[in-house]
């Protein structure tokens, strides 16, 4: 007979309370447990309590046979996540302030003080990363409910009515969608009068590129992963967390059956098994919206017999980098992972993966039915296709400015936003968001664009372009993206983990050093896993390079 001695009957740790499980359960319906659903269960839980529990996480891990550490490790990962050792007798609202760059030049830093005297004992008032409203700024959220542009007033009444939830966004349906035209393309691929090798080519001819931040070209792409071995996924990246993006936000709002045509065909061009749209968790009405139109699309078998998953982020700037990304659909914390192997060979779940962004596959319906020469007929300066560049700051019109690839800032700002804010004159502006630097109004005139900004520093990424005044301080401004980048940090990598919080308190000097941050910016750039690390010195680079009379 074997000895029993020394063995635990239960695992180390809490046990798991009977009443727990038994409210866990309830929340979470009638499922079977997935490793992968992980972070889906958390949102659920805590949509319903206002927060994790700890007594929920240890039920949760029972409930998955999981370790718990297993649990709160991913929990305690994602900034959206409230984890606490027990849950208050009586929930209040949280209200998230923006913090980003674009609110924080609109008063969001004394909106956020104002709101936390005025809401004391009503809600919670906390500082949150850039929430993709850069044009509304400032930017609140009421538990789930967005108030953009906010002030105190507005703020005060949605507390006090209550309203917590998304509203649904208003947007064409797949009835008035088909109507105009829509999904014909699709029945063309489906039903076989279009061949997957066709479309690629069109799009090829195009030069259509990833309009995420990378640019790699489109059709490269898809053929990558077409001539990989079955079975294949199609990931869509919706993440959109760099500050001052908001691009994609606005197309799921406007068009979003359109934006799913694009994916159903990029998915059958790649004979994908299945389809993943991960989209952050700031765009509560967008989840609202895509889940309804998803399911008439699938209802209709426009999907082809490919499931469509719609998966939601937690609050992790980090998983804009496409491995981090697949790794938070896994059910895991958003880490990056090492490469090669590279996503389009070994991905989600070990497939071979296809991950575009929501834009790039946006344009896909109007390239193939309109013809390469359609979208290389755009463009200024010897470039060719149309860029949407997110614009906010100090101008007059700020929004989503769909113009010519090529075109200048200056260019951008006096034709498409009406100029500079009345008061204001041009002093600076970030091609890039957060990551591509701050350039002055001196080199105004190169063209934003791949290849062009990277000599001088930055990088037109994902073409969020924040517009900054002579009434602006860039010092703060820089500050403000640092901390930020050291917040969104994943921690995984020493030069990045560590590197951003030494940045953060070499800029808060009165004087910058500036041999010490040269030295910092290049180890981190040498020696970060990710493009987080990489890209995070430019900040202060491009400062140090071309306003050194602000940083001495």
């Amino acid at each position: 007979m074997s000895s029993t001695k020394g063995r635990r009957r239960h695992p180390r740790g809490r046990s798991v309370a009977p009443e727990a499980r038994a409210e866990l359960l309830a929340r979470l319906g009638e499922v079977a447990p997935r490793r992968d659903l992980l972070i889906e269960y958390l949102h659920r839980i805590q949509d319903t309590t206002g927060c994790l529990a700890a007594r929920h996480l240890v039920a949760l891990a029972d409930w998955m046979d999981l370790a718990p550490t297993e649990v709160y490790e991913v929990a305690t990962f994602y900034a959206h996540f409230d984890v606490v050792e027990q849950a208050p007798a009586e929930s209040v609202p949280v209200v998230r302030v923006c913090g980003g760059l674009s609110c924080a030049l609109a008063g969001g830093e004394a909106l956020r003080a104002e709101m936390s005297d005025s809401l004391a004992g009503r809600a919670r008032v906390v500082a949150a990363p850039c929430m993709g409203r850069c044009e509304q700024a400032p930017a609140v959220l009421v538990g789930r409910h967005a108030v953009a542009p906010a002030d105190a007033a507005t703020v005060i009444t949605a507390v006090a009515a209550g309203r917590t939830e998304a509203e649904l966004s208003a947007a064409p349906n797949l009835v008035t969608y088909t109507l105009q035209g829509g999904y014909r393309l699709l029945g063309a691929c489906l039903d076989g009068r279009r061949a997957p090798e066709e479309i690629i080519a069109v799009l090829h001819d195009a030069g259509l590129r990833g309009l995420g931040g990378a640019g790699f070209p489109t059709a490269t792409k898809w053929r990558a992963v077409k001539n990989r071995p079955g079975p294949r996924a199609l990931v869509v990246n919706g993440d959109e967390g760099e500050p001052g993006t908001f691009k994609d936000r606005a197309y799921l709002e406007h068009d979003p059956h359109r934006f799913l045509e694009g994916v159903l065909i990029a998915a059958w061009a790649v004979d994908a098994a299945d389809i993943y749209i991960y989209l952050r968790d700031e765009y509560p009405h967008l989840h609202k919206l895509l889940a309804k139109e998803i399911d008439a699309a699938t209802a209709s078998n426009l999907n082809g017999g490919r499931p469509i998953h719609l998966r939601r982020g937690a609050g992790a700037y980090v998983c804009g980098e496409e491995s981090a990304m697949l790794e938070s659909i896994e059910g895991k914390r958003g880490m990056p992972r090492h490469r090669p192997p590279y996503v389009a060979e070994r991905g989600l779940f070990g497939r071979p993966t296809l991950v575009n962004n929501v834009e790039t596959l946006y344009w896909v319906r109007d390239i193939v039915e309109r013809g390469a020469d359609w979208w290389r007929g755009f463009g200024r300066r010897g470039r060719s296709g149309l860029r949407s560049f997110s614009v906010s700051g100090r101008v007059r019109d700020p929004g989503v400015k769909v113009a010519p690839a090529g075109i200048t800032a200056r260019e951008l700002i006096d034709e498409f936003c009406g100029g500079m804010s009345d008061g204001h004159t041009f002093r600076a502006y970030l091609p890039g968001g957060a990551a591509g630097g701050i350039l002055p109004a001196a080199l105004a005139d190169l063209p934003l664009d791949f290849g062009t900004l990277e000599e001088h520093g930055a990088l037109i990424g994902s073409a969020a372009v924040i517009v900054l005044s002579d009434h602006d301080d860039l010092r703060a401004a820089a500050l403000n993206l640092m901390r930020f980048f050291a917040d969104e940090s994943c921690g995984r990598c020493t030069p990045c983990r560590l590197g951003t919080e030494r940045a953060v308190e070499l800029l808060a000097c009165e004087a910058w050093d500036r041999p010490v941050l040269e030295e910092l910016g290049q180890v981190m750039r040498d020696a970060s896993i990710c493009g987080l690390g990489q890209a995070a010195p430019n900040v202060w680079t491009t400062l140090l390079r071309h306003f050194p009379e602000d940083v001495r």
